[in-house]
């Protein structure tokens, strides 16, 4: 039952509605429109739009929204629009994507969209009966198979940190961790081969005997230690269970429990029903009982089934994976190789996925700018942050076809709000920022990207590079090398009664990219944007400290240009601080200096002088001193002049790399003449 305050006029309660044998809203038995209220005799509302008006306010979290209400002007952002498109879709009956949604963003306007919408024609998610093996779901799949390619690792772990301050029951703690692993079968699945070919293999409640060591600990030692077990545990994914827990202790009232879960069996969005499902089974514990939650409707290895089947075959045209394909197809077609900062180093041939991370942050100011911006433009929050780092790369010298990669939280139903899992789904965002636009309108183009590609979310990332074929390194990632990230700066943490409770995700010293792009809001009390920290994971395989510092405070400076002066072309946004400035025009530029008069013979002379005995040259396993190659030199250029070479006369060099080449080289130039390399 809702709270007074959210009952639309047409019927008391959701519940209340009429429904069909599958639980859709029957239509046809609701009531006549009635007057919406209020002063003025506003016009009537239709049912649809008291449906709609109820769920927006719903999902806003508002007292109450009317027909004309703008979602996103309101504070909605796309991941609010995703789970309220499952709600319409699971009540309406409709077909309603997120583009639909962002085009038709408020009640009245959705109504009359759907009022045209055809009926949801796919399967209903829900418990099934499985075969003798169920198959890893497509994002399962890829991460077993670099689960093999690369042995096992910390790469691909999720590490939280818990603080715990007060009173911490220890054994009720255990206890509960091993009721969300019973309730969630991800966490006590393995994934072993058989003829080579992986499956889920979920192992019973009964046999789970999950262990929880207790550590003591240093506040001192806290973050090192911390570091070094998320950073050092590798899963074997065929016979351990994909959830680990330590417990350390700093003192009696005074703990932080580490949780490492495999990527493979869950992501950031699990986090959340994770740590609920934590603090309702320590509760109970605390109690001497076990929770009394409800099962849940599905579980993983359903929607593995689920979502096989909804995508359908390859090899049917009209199937969800084929259109879907064929879009991406045209939209990322002539890709370029790679769209990234420029490196420090060379690329090594195969990636240590070894990183670091730099964060800088934004006042609230910047950030409440920055909303505002969203919202007026009729974008999110992401697609701002979408459109910076897109310019970005181009002020850096990236080109204007800009690659990047985003996540979707995959959770496409209803049914999988409070399911732990890998659901996530990778994006490939190509923003055009060619012909020098405007912040303004980089934010259009980057709208228009989005809802395209959201719109056709579904392909499995790994099912797109098969179908896309680009040219595979183990030294770079396929389609894209830079991630972006928004999220929430505060973590979920369990509450745990007796006790205060915050978490956060730990770096591990890794990077998946070239470089990763988080962006982490804050909020105030009133859900008021309050700040954003801005973090840059990267690989140190190619790039210094001092690089992504200075990419990062040229990032702040552009999102503070974007907000005051948004027409602005991007190309004439100031990105350097002052002591960045001088130093490129005034530092770098000064090269005045005393040259020698000498020439090159005399300079090499007088150098053999003075190290007679250091070693001149290498090649192989040759090694010559200065005194060595200074001796040959002049025998060949007394040669040379024997032979009739005069001052500027030009002698070929037909040579393979080699020592007699850098001895001809200097031979010719002290006879006085003029070396010609000739391609040998």
């Amino acid at each position: 039952v809702l709270p007074e305050y959210m009952v639309p006029s047409a019927f008391v309660t959701l519940d209340a509605l009429p429904l069909t044998a599958n639980g859709k809203l029957d239509r046809r038995a609701l009531p006549e429109p009635v007057p919406a209220g209020g002063a003025g005799g506003q016009a009537a509302r239709t049912p649809a739009e008291e449906v709609l008006c109820t769920l927006f306010a719903e999902a806003l979290g508002l007292p109450s929204v009317s027909v004309d209400d703008d979602f996103f002007r309101l504070g909605g952002h796309s991941l609010l629009a995703t789970r309220l498109v499952c709600r319409i879709r699971a009540l309406l009956g409709t077909q309603l994507s997120l583009t639909d949604f962002f085009r038709h963003p408020t009640a009245a306007l959705l109504a009359g969209h759907l009022a045209g919408a055809v009926a949801e024609d796919r399967p209903a998610l829900v418990a099934v009966e499985r075969g003798a093996t169920v198959p890893l779901s497509p994002a399962q799949q890829r991460l077993w198979f670099l689960d093999q390619l690369e042995g096992p690792s910390a790469t691909y772990n999720i590490p939280l940190a818990v603080r715990v301050r007060g009173t911490l029951d220890r054994e009720a703690l255990r206890g509960a961790l091993s009721d969300v692993v019973a309730r969630h079968e991800v966490l006590r699945t393995r994934y072993p081969a058989q003829d080579g070919t992986p499956y889920q293999s979920v192992l019973p409640v009964e046999s789970i005997d999950l262990a929880l060591p207790v550590v003591p600990m240093t506040e001192d030692a806290l973050q090192d230690t911390l570091g070094e077990l998320a950073g050092s545990l590798a899963f074997d994914l065929a016979r351990d269970l994909p959830l680990r827990g330590t417990l350390l202790e700093l003192a009696p009232d005074d703990h932080v429990l580490l949780l490492v879960v495999h990527h493979i069996a869950s992501d950031g969005w699990s986090n959340t029903p994770l740590m609920r499902d934590l603090g309702t089974a320590y509760e109970a514990r605390l109690d001497g009982v076990a929770p009394g939650w409800e099962p849940l409707p599905v579980q993983y290895a359903d929607y593995t089934l689920w979502q096989r089947d909804i995508l359908g075959s390859a090899d049917d045209p009209d199937s969800v994976i084929s259109t879907q394909l064929a879009y991406w197809k045209g939209a990322l077609a002539e890709l370029p190789e790679t769209v990234s900062l420029p490196a420090d180093r060379p690329r090594p041939v195969v990636a240590s996925y070894r990183g670091a991370t730099h964060t800088v942050s934004c006042p609230a100011e910047t950030h409440r700018a920055l909303t505002a911006l969203a919202r007026e433009t009729g974008t999110t929050f992401f697609m701002v942050a979408q459109a910076a780092v897109a310019a970005l790369l181009t002020r850096s010298g990236a080109g204007t076809d800009i690659a990047i990669g985003s996540l979707v939280a995959g959770r496409g139903d209803e049914a999988l709000d409070d399911l732990v899992g890998f659901f996530v789904n990778t994006l490939v965002l190509r923003t055009d920022t060619g012909g020098d636009p405007s912040f303004r309108e980089l934010l259009r183009r980057a709208r228009e990207t989005d809802l395209a590609a959201w719109a056709h979310q579904d392909v499995p990332f790994d099912r797109l590079v098969e179908a896309l074929n680009p040219e595979r390194s183990a030294s770079r990632h396929p389609l894209f090398q830079v991630m972006l990230t928004v999220a929430d700066a505060v973590d979920p943490a369990p509450p745990l009664p007796g006790a205060d409770t915050s978490a956060r995700q730990l770096p591990l010293g890794a990077a998946k990219f070239d470089f990763t792009v988080n962006f982490h809001e804050h909020h105030s009390h009133d859900g008021g944007p309050a700040g954003l920290d801005i973090t840059i994971e990267y690989a140190t395989d190619l790039y210094d400290a001092v690089t992504m510092r200075a990419a990062a405070a040229r990032l702040v400076r552009l999102l503070g240009a974007a907000v005051t002066e948004p027409e602005t072309p991007i190309g004439r946004i100031d990105l350097f601080g002052e002591a960045e400035r001088a130093e490129l025009l005034v530092a770098y530029n000064e090269t005045a200096t005393e040259l020698p008069t000498a020439t090159l013979p005399e300079l090499f002379t007088a150098q053999a002088a003075r190290t007679p005995g250091a070693v001149a040259l290498v090649c192989g396993e040759v090694e010559l001193t200065y005194r060595q190659l200074d001796v040959s030199s002049d025998g060949f250029a007394h040669r040379l002049v024997a032979a009739g070479v005069r001052p500027g006369d030009r002698v070929g060099l037909f040579l393979d790399r080699s020592v007699a080449y850098v001895v001809a080289m200097l031979g010719v130039l002290k006879a006085g003449g003029v070396y010609v390399p000739l391609d040998a």
